[in-house]
């Protein structure tokens, strides 16, 4: 079933049916297509760019029956407020005729409103192209498909682990186009843990694939009847899909990370024991010590952060590391609660300590070109507090924060803003970490003080990816936990390490700098021969040995 066949669309629903528009205004040839749809959508659901022009488009699925003016206001509303250029109103099924006299009148007063019904769209699927854009893998995603390929034609099972910014959604995508060319009539699921993971996953792989291969989402919202072709899905929807006997030829995970030894995972890869299965992470490790292997096999290919920005596919990074000089004793016994190290920044919050992350950011900020810059926060309460802090510095006015407290809507806003500039700094808590794409960021701020060394990496992935004009990132790490500082001083090593390294020539090495010279050389003697400090779970409060002379 084509994606815009009409029983396709009315299978769609109204939550679905926008995203099948989406995904052929891609076709058609648009650019920057952004679902803005929800409270405040000011009457428009998708905006989108075609040879510099801003469309605002309106879409209205109905079981039946026609679409009248009300969604030409509406859209006509949505065209002022955004300053679009353009405006649709679209619909699976048809416009009454108040409709379009509605859109001849207000045609005699500005730009024209388009209308496309249901028969506009199926007979529009006949003339875009088969695909869109150009997929050109690179070396080492070359490599990887290769071995992928190999490792599931020999045992069905396949695990990619590919450091954040080096493209393991562009690696699953041509995996499954692959597999659909072998055999076409099977069905592919992709799935996540997490419903936002899911909706950006099902964009990601339209490029890959061609529109002959109809795509869907499967969560607790929409409920498709038809899952040919691809299906992306949140785990405990697929495992209740997989119970009725849904049985897809290959199953991608994303975020492979989150499988356990037991749950859902667990049960949804024994119920679709027949599959293939295609695991792809970025970060491998999980804080219950299970090890994923055993669900998905070894490593059929790995490329970390360190190897990613030697061969000169991520931006190099100047690292600096700010170890606290706080005495904690005195901290405790200041505190009323006696909260310490452990508390800081969900019980305990140290203003002093935030102006001094404020005044480094300012340093980067002011040696940075088209500085944007993302801090990771311990909690929500202390996101708010450091975008207050940010915002009462003059430089900073936009500084915003974003975080799991905020209405979707809102955060979609604030991220949105942020992409487009009009935000300069946000601060975060884990909402970045997975599935988050931001490219622009070349200021990463660690103000956390925890360590986990998946949350780490992810983070330290966000500022990663490069874009053109950006090779750097600076990263400011604020350190009060001891892992944090080995796993720093790991990567350190790494990029120094010794050995035949390809590095493109404009590139520059990696810099990693402790605030305190005296500081780096003490921990590296302390922390080299200790390689299972970096991921131990127990906490670590950071001390140093006593450098005075003992008393006699």
């Amino acid at each position: 079933m084509r994606f815009l066949d009409a029983a396709s669309l009315l299978d769609s629903g109204p939550l679905q049916f926008p995203r099948r528009i989406e995904r052929l205004l891609w076709h058609l040839g648009f650019s920057d297509v952004s679902n803005i749809d929800g409270s405040g959508d000011e009457g428009g659901d998708i905006l989108a760019l075609h040879k510099g022009e801003t469309w605002v488009i309106q879409c209205k699925w109905k079981r039946h029956g026609a679409v009248g003016a009300d969604a030409v206001d509406e859209v006509a509303r949505a065209r002022d407020h955004y300053r679009a250029h353009k405006a649709v109103v679209v619909t699976n099924t048809r416009f009454s005729p108040d409709a379009r006299k509605r859109v001849a009148n207000l045609a005699r007063l500005g730009p024209g409103i388009l209308l496309w019904g249901g028969t506009d769209l199926t007979t529009s699927f006949d003339r875009v192209p088969p695909r869109f854009g150009r997929v050109t893998p690179r070396p080492y995603q070359t490599e990887a498909l290769q071995e992928l390929t190999a490792d599931l034609d020999a045992s069905g099972r396949a695990l990619l682990v590919l450091a954040t910014g080096l493209g393991k959604t562009v690696v699953g995508g041509e995996m499954i186009a692959a597999h659909l060319r072998r055999v076409p009539q099977d069905q592919v699921l992709v799935v996540a843990h997490a419903k936002d993971l899911v909706q950006q996953l099902e964009r990601a792989l339209w490029r890959h694939l061609p529109k002959d291969v109809p795509t869907r989402l499967l969560t607790g919202d929409t409920r498709p009847d038809d899952l040919s072709g691809l299906t992306c899905a949140t785990v405990g929807s697929a495992l209740s899909a997989a119970r009725f006997g849904y049985r897809p030829g290959l199953v991608m995970i994303d975020e492979a990370h989150h499988v356990g030894e037991e749950g859902q995972y667990d049960e949804l890869l024994e119920l679709l024991s027949s599959a293939r299965h295609l695991g792809v992470t970025a970060t491998p490790w999980r804080g219950d010590k299970h090890d994923i292997t055993h669900q998905l096999g070894a490593p059929s290919f790995s490329l970390g952060i360190e190897e990613g920005m030697r061969r000169g596919y991520l931006a190099q990074v100047d690292y600096r590391l700010f170890v606290d000089d706080i005495d904690w004793d005195i901290v405790r016994e200041a505190s009323d609660h006696s909260y310490g190290l452990a508390e800081l920044n969900a019980k305990l919050f140290l203003p002093q300590r935030d102006e001094a992350i404020r005044d480094e950011l300012a340093t980067a900020w002011a040696g940075t070109r088209n500085p944007r810059a993302i801090v990771f926060c311990r909690t929500i309460e202390h996101a708010e507090r450091l975008a207050d802090m940010l915002r009462r510095t003059p430089l900073w006015s936009g500084a915003l924060a974003i975080h799991a407290g905020l209405a979707k809507r809102e955060r979609q806003n604030r991220l949105l803003a942020f992409r487009a500039g009009e935000v300069p700094i946000l601060t975060a808590i884990d909402i970045l970490n997975e599935g988050v794409d931001v490219p622009d960021v070349n200021i990463l701020c660690f103000a956390r003080v925890t360590h986990s060394r998946r949350i780490f990496v992810q983070q330290l992935g966000r500022g990663l990816r490069l874009r053109e004009g950006k090779e750097r990132v600076t990263v400011l790490d604020f350190v009060s936990d001891l892992r944090r500082i080995a796993a720093a001083l790991k990567l350190k090593r790494a990029l120094d390490g010794d050995g035949e390294i390809e590095t493109l020539a404009k590139i520059t090495p990696s810099n990693i700098d402790f605030s305190d010279q005296k500081v780096a050389t003490l921990m590296d003697e302390w922390i080299k021969d200790a390689a299972s400090l970096e991921t131990a779970y127990d906490e670590h409060r950071l001390q140093f040995p006593s450098t005075r002379a003992p008393q006699e």
